[in-house]
């Protein structure tokens, strides 16, 4: 697969402090790529060398196969996690300037605008002040402004900060049709369950190094333990749990369930198959419950972070 942005060893030092120290990543072309890690970790000096808000000290920033270059700008759509947004202005007076800036005319800046302000149901809000509006409605104003002009990359930092439920999976199904349509997405976040339902591949990013990155799933392989969830409903559990314990690693497991089952997470060897388990399962009661315990972004997140 093609890739639209390659940062190759790019380093960053701000006096004594390394922010970044040779990080390199590949954003595949129409990919939603998940760019994580904790407070301080280095992801937003990333984020604003690939904007050329700063330079780094070493290493190389290709766009689209061209080292990065100041016309790249009009490429790239930036949402910060510090919102940006003149507060004493009128929202379709900023809107018009912003997009303007980004190189569209006022007619097609009307056009786009028009359409984004329908299509998020915030018509009214024209004429309004930002100060007038909450945080999740400047976020929306902020989302369109930086979409609006239809670049290759959109970069998100922490993109559903102040909203709603409702309102926050309205701005993901926006993302999903924007990938869908052609844009790549860099998607920076601490909110694992979005990674989960958006991302295609990740790095992470911990004491400026980068640690980890591949596609989700690939990720998930390496991290998942051969570990099954079950639930069973048999005559004696506590004879059934020995067994269990004799031929298995097994430990105490909880979900959500309307019967008595015992419960149990059971660690399969590397010689053991799960039809296997369940085969010896279903000739000893009634399995309500099979399921692979596979890692969650989460769960990889927190590992890996502990381990480095």
């Amino acid at each position: 697969m093609n890739n639209l942005l390659e940062a190759h060893s790019v380093s960053k030092n701000f006096g004594d402090f390394t922010a970044l120290n040779k990080v390199s990543i590949s954003v595949p072309k129409g990919s939603i790529f998940g760019l994580l890690g904790p407070n301080g970790a280095g992801k937003t000096t990333l984020i604003r060398i690939i904007n050329q808000i700063t330079m780094p000290d070493e290493g190389q920033v290709i766009l689209d196969g061209e080292s990065l270059k100041p016309h790249h700008v009009r490429d790239i759509g930036y949402l910060p996690e510090e919102r940006g947004l003149y507060k004493s202005m009128k929202v379709g007076e900023q809107a018009m300037y912003l997009a303007r800036l980004k190189g569209l005319s006022k007619a097609e800046a009307r056009t786009r605008l028009k359409f984004w302000f329908e299509r998020l149901e915030i018509g009214d809000w024209w004429d309004k002040k930002i100060q007038e509006l909450s945080k999740g409605m400047a976020q929306k104003i902020q989302f369109v402004v930086t979409v609006l002009h239809e670049p290759k990359l959109l970069i998100f930092d922490e993109p559903f900060s102040g909203f709603d439920p409702i309102n926050a999976n309205l701005i993901k199904d926006e993302i999903i049709r924007l990938r869908n349509e052609g844009a790549t997405v860099i998607f920076s976040t601490h909110r694992m369950e979005s990674v989960e339902e958006l991302c295609d591949q990740i790095a992470l990013i911990h004491e400026s190094n980068k640690i980890l990155d591949g596609k989700l799933t690939d990720i998930k392989k390496q991290f998942k333990t051969n570990t099954f969830e079950i639930g069973i409903r048999t005559s004696d559990n506590i004879i059934l749990e020995k067994e269990l314990s004799q031929k298995f690693s097994i430990s105490p497991a909880s979900f959500k369930t309307l019967g008595d089952e015992l419960m149990l997470n059971v660690k399969l060897s590397e010689k053991d198959v799960p039809n296997d388990l369940l085969s010896y399962l279903t000739s000893k009661g009634e399995v309500s419950h099979f399921v692979e315990l596979i890692p969650s972004a989460n769960d990889i997140f927190i590992q890996s972070v502990k381990n480095n």
